[in-house]
């Protein structure tokens, strides 16, 4: 690209198209409405006008009149979105072109690795079991249908069109081809602006599946074993590292929640996990189908130009493979032959209808992808015979990376239920096998010396056919029994993991353990369980996190567990809750207390002598966890990705990540590198580590107390949170099929993170991500004796330690997002004026307190000094974000007023969907 300085630009003639689209559709009145707003909205922007200007606008609007307003500043605010992600594409290839090499890029860490002299054996060690998974999950936040996103696709294409026509060389048909273009993008825009922007129902599981799996379709499919090969060819090339185990060929192997996670969503059943499990592995099959389809039109090698293996003569000359007019091309008879055996294979697992045709009925289904891949290695050992390696290593080299990417499940599906239905489930089995009347009632001790010998012993506890459980723990056993369907279906990767939130004791562990051993995923012998499902509990709250060392020591000393251990590689999986824990004791705390856990884990497993993998439970904002993964996970403590990690994708964070080939990879990419370095470079170095520790303590404790005396503590809390945003309206936002509580209570314990989190963002407070650290940042400053000496030591800590250095900048992320001269508009929704007026006042209080630490802290006045890409987008994009939130607010007013007319309330929705939309990550 010639240009790629004009991002302004871009914005400006989406702009402009879309200003069209609407005086079009809608009329001039309504144009100009919008115009006036948006002119309003920068000089408000600016600092040359006051909100109440906008407040005034939009004071008793039509709910009417104010719907074409939400959706144009909706769709403002998505075409900059669009320009931004282009110019970001642009800038990046701009310095891949330059000859400069990123970092989260592989070659990045390659050229470190060289640098430090990272040797074979290093490598060879620590990735002999590696493991890097993107784990798509069943908390959608994305409120954008996937209409909308394909409207968004064209419209980039069309844009890059117009891109690569400009920066051509001027010719008689530019004027014309961009005239052409212009047209297309208006054509397109005009289909975006009558399409709804929100759903009309709830999606079913069912969608959320299709809406997972459509990202594989999008990108996965072809950039995840494009990768594991590019990894795996540097590696052993590169750096000569002999690879062992599932690293040889696939260090990224993806994973989902979507239909196996049942932990407070009662929707999810053994339906709807046969469902996702059927459909990932129709989705990966019929991939393989379409590639050896083009493999076998490619591989027009006669045998009378070039020599062929013995093996592969054969492969060729299987029954049902004799094709008379390729008698001489034994590779496209043999690749022939695979496609008919991987469509046989299909219409085993899938069934019949998910096959066109049938002349796979004459062939023979794989028993498993290994046996698929040895009939791929024939076609490829012939071929390097005979000195085709380039034609070796190209679509059939990708092929069989997707073969050991995929295998024939796609993805591995997760289990997760919380403790509390475990302990209830096995507590009726128990009461209805006349094991125990009331395991509820048991001690720790009692549970554990039970559960043991339950474990033990190979005797069902259910006998088949009975079915006369209450409905709840029906659906748990049914749900189980599926599970085990599914591993005799698709194989033992496609159900491998077991979770069990709120983790708090070793009985919490043990207990689903006795019920996969209904099903046979864990079976009793003699020695000790074996099984082919991981355990994994997760830690959540910070007290669980302080404890979960602790409770790993006392499983790992139970001989039972050990001997299961031991037969699942002595790999122990454990989950990390982001979100329950910044809900728990705010951003700060939750933060160190992940840390200190982590650290804290990576000591007891190098004690007992267990490798450790991490799964981090990461949502999309920084309240959650989330934030840019490549520094995140460069900030763990040392020891604690180990060449392996897990981590959440979800909602809109999953588009705009997976959403195409090309951010795909990227985002791949740097997963792949900071696993890579984080494992084999010094990430986690101090000079004093002792001291850095006492001083995050203080500043987690001292951030925690100011947390919990306002959320905790403050009885007007509640009732201001609830009031000030729209907590009660996202129940009917249809985002996604989970209910927004856990239970039907008030608390704020258990209240949904999602919900939590997407609150504050509408009402552009975003409390998760920031409060309490102003207060800890400023008494810890002012409780020693040289004042100066304290913001030195931090100041220093910023600036060496990855850890608190990512901490500090996500924080500041979030707060350029906030706007607390907004949050007062929402606060005169509180009905109480005095809680309104105090509650609104603590926070707006210790938001400017955390501004001016954060100065004090990083030399900085401005919050985005090391962000300028982020500084750009709020500069440019949020402006329109302004009349979004105060129309919000308006029509917040009149709902709780009694006004029930439809527009009202779906012009609510409409705000949450622009503003989640514009903020780009809401939940």
């Amino acid at each position: 690209m010639a240009d790629r300085d004009h991002l302004q630009e871009d914005i400006r003639y989406l702009g402009r198209i879309l200003g069209q689209v609407i005086a079009e559709q809608e009329g001039q009145e309504v144009f100009d409405l919008v115009e006036h707003a948006r002119r309003q909205a920068f000089e408000v922007a600016k600092g040359n006008a006051s909100l109440e200007v906008l407040v005034d606008l939009f004071r008793n609007i039509d709910p009417h009149r104010a719907t074409p307003v939400i959706r144009a500043f909706s769709h403002f605010a998505l075409m900059a979105n669009l320009a931004e992600d282009i110019h970001d594409d642009f800038n990046h290839e701009a310095v891949l072109d330059g000859g400069g090499v990123p970092d989260s890029t592989l070659e990045a860490t390659w050229e470190k690795y060289e640098a430090a002299g990272v040797g074979a054996a290093d490598v060879g060690k620590i990735l002999s079991e590696a493991l890097v998974a993107p784990v798509f999950t069943a908390h959608p936040t994305e409120t954008r249908r996937r209409t909308v996103f394909d409207a968004q696709k064209n419209i980039t294409r069309l844009m890059l069109d117009r891109h690569r026509v400009q920066d051509a060389d001027p010719t008689a048909r530019t004027e014309s081809r961009l005239a052409d273009i212009e047209h297309r993008i208006r054509r397109r825009m005009t289909i975006l602006w009558q399409t709804a922007l929100i759903r009309q129902s709830r999606p079913r599981i069912e969608d959320e599946i299709e809406v997972g799996l459509r990202y594989y379709l999008l990108s996965l499919l072809q950039e995840i074993p494009a990768l594991n090969q590019d990894v795996h060819d540097t590696l052993t090339g590169r750096f000569h590292a002999e690879l062992q185990g599932s690293a040889a060929r696939a260090i990224v192997r993806p994973g989902s929640w979507i239909g196996g996670d049942h932990d407070g969503n009662p929707f999810v059943t053994a339906q709807t996990l046969d469902y996702a499990s059927r459909r990932a592995a129709q989705t990966v099959l019929r991939h393989y189908a379409d590639q050896l389809h083009d493999l076998e039109n490619e591989l027009s090698l006669s045998d009378r130009m070039t020599a062929v293996t013995v093996e592969l003569v054969e492969l060729a000359g299987r029954g049902h493979n004799d094709v008379a007019s390729r008698v001489d091309e034994p590779y496209r008879r043999a690749v022939h032959g695979i496609r008919g055996r991987i469509l046989a294979t299909t219409a085993a697992l899938i069934g019949e209808d998910a096959v066109e045709g049938t002349w796979h009925r004459v062939h023979e289904p794989y028993t498993s992808p290994v046996e698929f891949d040895a009939d791929l290695k024939i076609v490829d050992d012939s071929l390097r015979m005979s000195n085709d390696a380039i034609i070796a290593d190209d679509c059939l080299a990708t092929i069989r990376a997707a073969v050991a990417s995929f295998g024939f499940h796609l993805h591995s599906i997760d289990l997760r239920q919380n403790s509390e239905s475990f302990e209830n489930v096995l507590s009726e089995v128990f009461a209805t096998a006349h094991v125990h009347p009331a395991y509820h009632s048991l001690g720790e001790e009692e549970r554990i010396e039970l559960l043991t010998r339950e474990l033990r012993t190979p005797r069902p506890l259910v006998p088949r056919g009975y079915r006369r459980f209450s409905e709840a723990t029906q659906r748990e056993l049914d749900l189980i029994q599926q599970a085990a369907d599914s591993v005799a279906r698709f194989g033992a990767d496609m159900i491998p993991h077991q979770i069990i939130s709120m983790a708090q004791s070793v009985s919490d562990i043990l207990e689903p353990m006795v019920l996969l051993k209904e099903v046979g995923l864990i079976r009793a012998n003699g020695e000790g369980p074996g099984g082919s499902i991981d355990i994994i509990p997760l830690f959540e709250t910070i007290d669980d996190l302080e404890a979960g060392a602790d409770i790993l020591r006392r499983l790992w000393e139970l001989p039972l567990y050990r001997a299961y251990l031991a037969q699942r590689g002595n790999v122990q999986e454990v989950m990390l809750g982001y979100s329950d824990s910044n809900k728990d004791g705010g951003y700060f705390a939750a933060n160190w207390a992940l840390y200190d856990a982590e650290t804290q884990l990576v000591a007891a497993g190098r004690e007992h002598g267990v490798r450790l993998r991490l799964f981090h439970g990461r949502g999309g904002t920084v309240g959650r966890g989330g934030g840019p993964s490549y520094e995140a996970l460069l900030a763990q403590p040392q020891g604690a990705v180990d060449g392996s990690v897990r981590i959440t994708e979800q909602g809109e964070i999953i588009s705009a990540k997976y959403g195409s080939p090309r951010t795909a990879r990227r985002n791949l990419e740097a997963l792949v590198s900071a696993t890579l370095e984080a494992s084999l470079l010094p990430v986690d170095e101090l000079a004093d580590r002792a001291r850095a520790v006492d001083i995050m303590r203080e500043l987690a404790a001292i951030s925690r107390r100011k947390y919990s005396a306002l959320v905790h503590e403050d009885p007007g809390f509640i009732p201001y949170f609830t009031q000030s945003t729209p907590l009660g309206e996202i129940g009917a936002l249809n985002i996604g099929s989970r209910p927004t509580s856990r239970k039907q209570t008030k608390g704020v314990e258990d209240l949904r993170a999602i919900p939590w989190v997407l609150a504050w963002s509408q009402a552009r407070v975003l409390l998760p991500g920031w409060f309490g650290v102003g207060t800890a940042l400023q008494e810890w400053i002012e409780s020693g004796e040289d004042r100066e000496a304290r913001i030195a030591e931090l100041r220093a800590l910023y600036e060496t330690w990855p850890f608190f250095s990512s901490v500090v900048s996500n924080m500041a992320q979030v707060m350029s997002k906030a706007g607390m001269e907004l949050a007062a508009l929402y606060a005169r929704l509180v009905d109480d004026r005095e809680i309104a007026g105090r509650i609104h006042g603590i926070i707006a209080a210790e938001f400017e307190l955390t501004r001016e630490m954060f100065s004090t802290v990083t030399g900085s006045e401005e919050l985005l000094a090391d962000n300028p890409a982020l500084a750009r987008s709020v500069r440019r994009r949020f402006p329109y974000l302004l009349p979004l939130n105060i129309i919000q607010v308006e029509l917040l007013r009149r709902h709780r007023a009694g006004d029930s007319r439809e527009a009202v309330s779906r012009g609510i929705q409409l705000t949450m969907n622009g503003l989640a939309t514009a903020l780009r990550n809401s939940g």
